[in-house]
Formats: structure tokens, sequence, C-alpha cells
């Protein structure tokens, strides 16, 4: 009854919306321009997706108060970044209550699952200069991407500058931080290139909290002949740092680790027609991973791992008079040698298939991903999603879909004196639902959505007593239900005269309730965010500076709640920005995950230059 309810009030809602500003006739009938979300085959245009997404634009990512993609990704309504220290050195992602372990990060539709642990899915080896835009796809996405996209899955992609330029960038800031990158741009008609290099480094904003991130990123792309193109992208990451009570308790405040990972892929599409396309991707990825218990005494407490991760994909997609098709298969090979885990290989084959059609204004996009694990065996996961165009700018949309995620090796093998891996772990799996509205214009967007994700099987690290070790056990069942609501403007389009460029809003709030969790500590499942309010506004002012200011409220289940704002002024003439930003302005205490400090008050300064020839 509950769950009736709020749907209806959001259709009221809707309803009444659209007819308010109906009444004003000075409002401008231009949409925005629309934006193709781009799966693993299909494309459909942002405005008549049926599902919860949300995007983050270079320009956007501009303005924002951060040096990361991690902090970028903290501003986005139900994601949820749990970071280890700054600057993202160790983030975990969360995306609707979700573990770290069941979110997907694809770059440029490379997936870049690691086998290990989740830990590491935001090793990325670039910065935000590099990234054109993040697709985060908020929900099931088993049918588009196969295994971990449990909750949601993030898409980062790149860009090849349409100008030849060099590109310098740097800041400076408190706790001896700094920041330096320089890129190469050679656009062409036929082959462009990019390539990009960057480091960050501190000496900490408290004991052994020092880091060192070294970034390389590659990508090209050739025209061959009038409908083909072969892309290569190759990036390499580095990080160094230490990791103050960053994985056992607060009291290890020596431990130390150090993290290389790699990544090569080939893609090409070709397109035979008009209706039929094609693509297939190629790809390796390499993690690296040493941790130390005690930094510089690796004969106390040494980990060593190393995964190679080995890939490939072939998709096709078919427009037709009854609407457009998608197939493909995929086939992934994961290693693992490891000092603690162990030595261990598996291998994964999908194939899958969906079709997006229309019939007036109602549309429906089913579809199957298929899955065999060589560990798990065959498992099928289904989904649909549909939507109905109420008017030319407001669409209802609902969706269900079947998700999974495999335990990782950490999962299955892992042991120290505080902890206990369980091989008999199952995959765990869950079906999701959603309905929601969204509303479309030149100067506003607004979505809000109400969501349940049903768990089965769900993996989890527990402790029965305090004297016991730490766990991992498949529950009976975990209910997800929430709530999300965002409203964005662009008030310089209604009114030339505005200084405010952007304006935002958003809030989610998250109920969690595990079946077995009463005569348990759970370490991962109920940490969840219960509320999140953010908002941001960004102005212009004397033609040439412009100002950002943020704010955001978490409320996590198991941690104190806080307000963080953060704020960031540009000066920007041609190719040359000046900026200023301070995170954390008023100095608040906080932790996102467990119990490690965060920096306090932090302030940075920065050049961008950028030289064309």
């Amino acid at each position: 009854m509950k769950k009736i309810y709020i749907l209806s009030c959001l259709f009221l809602f809707v309803t009444g919306f659209e007819k308010v500003l109906a009444q004003n006739d000075s409002l401008p009938e231009m949409y925005l321009e629309d934006l193709l979300i781009e799966e693993n085959r299909l494309k459909i245009p942002f405005t008549i997706s049926s599902r919860s997404i949300s995007v983050l634009e270079a320009e956007e990512l501009e303005t924002l108060p951060v040096q990361s993609i991690s902090g970028a990704l903290g501003f986005v309504p139900g994601v949820d970044v749990r970071r280890r220290g700054a600057m993202g050195v160790q983030a975990d992602l969360s995306i609707r209550g979700g573990t770290f372990e069941q979110s997907l990060v694809l770059l440029n539709g490379i997936k870049l699952t690691d086998p290990q642990t989740g830990h590491h899915m935001l090793n990325l080896p670039l910065n935000l200069d590099n990234v054109e835009r993040i697709v985060i796809l908020k929900g099931p996405g088993a049918r588009a991407f196969g295994q971990n996209a449990f909750a949601g899955a993030i898409n980062i992609i790149t860009r090849i500058p349409e100008d030849r330029k060099i590109s310098i960038a740097n800041y400076y800031g408190s706790f001896n931080s700094y920041g330096i990158t320089a890129s190469l741009a050679l656009p062409d008609e036929k082959y462009g290139q990019y390539v990009s290099f960057s480091r960050d480094a501190s000496d900490g904003y408290r004991y052994n909290t020092d880091y060192s991130i070294n970034n390389l990123f590659y990508q090209s792309e050739l025209k061959v002949g009038a409908r083909s193109t072969l892309q290569v992208q190759g990036g390499y990451t580095d990080r160094e740092f230490g990791a103050n009570g960053f994985y056992a308790s607060p009291d290890a405040n020596e431990q130390w680790e150090t993290i290389q990972t790699g990544l090569l892929s080939l893609s090409y599409n070709t397109r035979f027609n008009k209706a039929v396309e094609l693509k297939a991707r190629a790809y390796w990825r390499r993690n690296d991973d040493e941790y130390l218990f005690v930094r510089g005494q690796p004969e106390i407490y040494q980990n060593i791992h190393q995964t190679n991760v080995l890939g490939g994909e072939v998709n096709s997609t078919i427009e037709g008079k009854l609407g457009t098709s998608g197939f493909g298969m995929e086939w992934r090979e994961e290693v693992i040698e490891s000092t603690n885990l162990g030595d261990w290989q598996r291998s994964n084959f999908g194939v899958f298939a969906e079709h997006h059609f229309r019939l007036g204004k109602f549309d429906v996009t089913p579809g199957l991903y298929v899955n065999w694990y060589s560990d798990f065996g065959w498992n099928a996961f289904p989904g649909i999603d549909a939507g109905l165009l109420v008017t030319p700018k407001t669409r209802l949309f609902a969706s269900v879909g079947r998700s999974f995620r495999i335990p990782t090796y950490t999962d299955l093998y892992y042991e120290d004196p505080a902890n206990l891996g369980n091989e008999n772990l199952e995959p765990e799996n869950a079906m999701s639902y959603e309905a929601g509205f969204r509303y479309t214009d030149s100067f506003l967007y607004l979505q809000a959505s109400y969501f349940i994700r049903n768990s089965n099987n769900l993996i989890d690290w527990i402790k029965e007593t305090e004297e016991s070790r730490w766990e991992p056990r498949n529950f009976t069942g975990l209910q997800v239900s929430g709530l999300e609501f965002s409203v964005e403007a662009d008030p310089s389009l209604l009114e030339k005269s505005s200084p405010f460029t952007h304006l935002s809003l958003s809030y989610t709030w998250i109920d969690a309730n595990l079946d077995e969790a009463q005569n348990v500590t759970s370490r991962y499942v109920l940490e969840n965010v219960r509320h999140q309010l953010t908002g941001r506004a960004n102005y212009r002012f004397l033609k040439s500076f412009s100002h950002s200011v943020a704010a955001r409220f978490l409320d996590r289940v198991t941690l104190d709640n806080y307000w963080l704002v953060d704020t960031r002024l540009t000066w920007q003439q041609n190719n040359v920005k000046l900026f200023a930003e301070v995170a954390n302005v008023f100095d608040k205490d906080y932790t996102e995950v467990n119990l490690v400090p965060m920096p306090g008050r932090w302030f940075r300064a920065g050049l961008n230059i950028d030289v064309n020839f």
C-alpha cells in the first residue's frame, strides 16, 4: 500500500507540474541537445531512455571543486563514494545502497572488473582533464553488461580534443599537495591521437597518509574507409600511499600499499549500411597490489597479488521497421597469482540480446543476458524497460531486471588473523524494480523515482562474536528500497541577464533490511547512506569570473551524519584559467568508511594553459 501511495504521488506531481509550466508561454520550447546513452549494443537518446541515468558533462566537471573522478562522483544523487584519504587514493563505489563489490566501472565501454576485490574498481589511469562525460546507470545492469552491474554501472567516456594543442595544468595546496598534468592532442580527419600524463602527490593530512599517483593515458582513432573506425586506448596508473587505519583497526597506523594498474584495448566499429552496425573489442587489464601491515617491514606481514583479465566481445545493432535489435557475445578469462589467495583461473562466456520498439507514445526494451562461469555454471538475467511519453517533455518510466555477482577471490580465500574467507560462497543475485518520471526542457531537468532491490544469497563479511574473525556468508535476503529526486536548471537559458549557469538540488532516501542481521555484526551491507542531500550553484560575474558552491549532507546508517561545503573560484581569459578552491570549508570532522578520519579544510590553487598550434 505504501508503494502504491508513493507512485500515485509521483504521478499527481508530474501532471500538476506540467500544467504549471504550460501556463507560462515565455518558457523555451527547445529540448536539451539529445544525448545518446550507449550501452554495449543499443544507442538510446537520453530523452526517451526508460532508465534512471545521471550524466556529468565535461563543462560541469570543470566547475566542481574537486581534483579527482571519485570526488566528482560524490555529487551524483544515489551514488556514495566511500573514500579512505584524499584524492581517492583508495575509494569504494556504492550505488543505491549496494556494496563496493556490486557496481561496475567501464572506461569507454571496457569493463574494469578486478577478480581480486572491488576495492580496485576506481584505480583509473586518467584524471578529470581527460573526461568528456560520465554516464551513471542506476539500477540493475546485468542485461546490458553482465556480472557486477548489480546495483548500477558507470561508464567514463574520454575524448580526443577537436583542436591541436598542448595543455598544461597544475595546482598546489594544503599539506604540500600538488598536481601537474601535461597532454598533447593531435586530431585529424583520418587519424587522431591524444596522450596525457599526470602526477598528484602530498605529504599527507595526518601521520602516514602521504601519497603519490602517476597516470599515463593514450587513445587514438583511425578511420578505415567511409564506414569504419579502429580505436586504441591504453592506460597505466601507479599509486603509492600510506594506509593509516585503512583496512584493519584504527590502531594499525603503519599500513602501506602500492598498486599498479595497466589497461590496453582495441576496438573496431563498422556500419554495413544505415541499418546494421558491428562492434568488436578486445582488452587486457593487469593489476599488481602489494600490501604491508608495517611500512618498510615486509617480514612482519606482506600480501602480493597480481591479476590479469583478458576479454573480448562482439556486438551488433540492426534497425528495422519493428524497432532496433541488439545482439552479441563476450568472453573473459580471469587469472590471479597471490601470496595469500593462491593461484586461480576462471572463464566467463555470455550471450545477450535486446530489442527496443515504440508503439505511439509507448516504448519497450526487453532484453536477456545468458552467462556461463566455469566455477558457477549457467545463469540467465532478463530485464525490461518501459516508458510512456505523457507530454512532449514528460516521461513516465519503469524497469524490472535481475542481476548477479560472483564472489571475488578475496571473498573466497583471503585469510589473516582478523579475516577468514569462505570457499563455499554462492553468487548473489537480485530482482530490482523502479518506477518514476522525468521532465526535460532546454533550461530545466527534473526526475523522481522509487526503487526496490530484493537480494538473495547476499554476500557480506560478518562477525558472530567480538572474538571471532570476520567471515563472508551468503544471507537469505536483503531488501533495499528508496526514493530519489533531483532537479537541475540553467537560469541563464531562461533569462539571459541571469548570472546563474547551474542550480541543482537532489535528495536520496534508502532503507535496507537484512533478514538475518539480528545476531551478527555486518561489515559492508548495512553501511549504506540513509539520507543524501546535495545542492550546487554556479554563477558568473565580471565577465571573466565564475564561482561555484556545493553542499552535501550524508547520513550513513553506521556513522555520524555530517554536512560538507566546498567552493571554487575561477578566472578565465581565452586559453588561460586560474582557480582557487576550498574543500570542507567549515573544517568538519567526518569519516566515510572504516573509521578513517577524512581531511579537514583543504586549500588548492592552480593554473591551466592551452597552447593551440
